[in-house]
């Protein structure tokens, strides 16, 4: 009655106290988002500060794979078979003279194929076909960390051409074998690279790096050495050079305070 008398009803006055708490609950929702927007802003993978660092290291492969392949033929398959284990035995002779131990090379079976001679008619057309002999092949491959040798050995072989041998050669390839320790060194490196360039950004603006909110892997690239090879998204691993260079990337992200 006495809100009454001073010109507010009951109803009025009911409607007065709600609209005050409504307001009151909006400017604490208000402070509330308002300092977890902050927040999020500080810490969130979207803020913060982000670079990416590198890092590189040129070295020399400790392995070489060098593979060649030959061939014989013969009427019937046991006088293939003979002229091929034949010319396997001058390989690997050839190979033992050459400094080449039995380890360190390795034949693959023997493969055997028919072969076929056909007859045709004056169309053209194929009126008969008749066995005319075998075709074997068979791998040879050598691995070796005396790259030296190897690659003297495979840069002529004259000699068992000389000898009678269908050998067909191919390139070398290269490897190095401690090429985990050599990853692990190199995202170490890149790291350190990243997280410097983060701290002499966050220098730069009077901030300071707060706490790591996201770290990703770059790909990991072999290339040849001095070569303008360019890097793939999947990641490249040269195997035709015997220097190299290995580089990785490490990008970082951190929150600033």
């Amino acid at each position: 009655m006495e809100n009454e008398k001073k010109g507010f009803s009951m109803k009025e006055y009911k409607g007065i106290v709600i609209a005050l708490i409504t307001g009151i609950c909006a400017i604490i929702s208000v402070s509330i988002f308002t300092g977890n927007l902050v927040s999020y802003k500080k810490t969130s993978g979207s803020g913060g500060l982000t670079a990416t660092g590198s890092a590189h290291c040129d070295f020399e492969s400790d392995l070489i794979v060098w593979r060649g392949s030959f061939s014989s033929e013969g009427i019937t398959a046991q006088g293939a078979y003979r002229s091929i284990k034949k010319d396997a035995d001058l390989i690997r002779q050839y190979l033992i003279d050459n400094g080449v131990s039995e380890d360190e090379m390795v034949f693959s079976s023997v493969t055997i194929n028919k072969r076929w001679d056909y007859e045709y008619n004056d169309e053209g057309d194929i009126i008969r076909e008749y066995l005319a002999g075998y075709s074997l092949g068979q791998d040879v491959s050598i691995t070796s960390t005396d790259i030296d040798k190897i690659e003297n050995i495979s840069r002529d072989i004259s000699g068992l051409i000389e000898s009678g041998v269908n050998f067909a050669s191919e390139e070398p390839e290269y490897y190095y074998t401690q090429l985990d320790e050599l990853k692990l060194q190199l995202i170490e490196e890149a790291t350190e690279n990243a997280k410097a360039r983060i701290d002499l950004m966050a220098a730069g603006t009077g901030a300071t790096t707060g706490e790591l909110l996201n770290a990703n892997l770059g790909v990991f690239q072999i290339t040849a050495q001095n070569s303008n090879t360019e890097y793939s998204y999947g990641g490249s691993f040269d195997t035709s050079s015997r220097n190299k260079t290995a580089s990785i990337t490490v990008k970082l992200n951190y929150s600033v305070n």
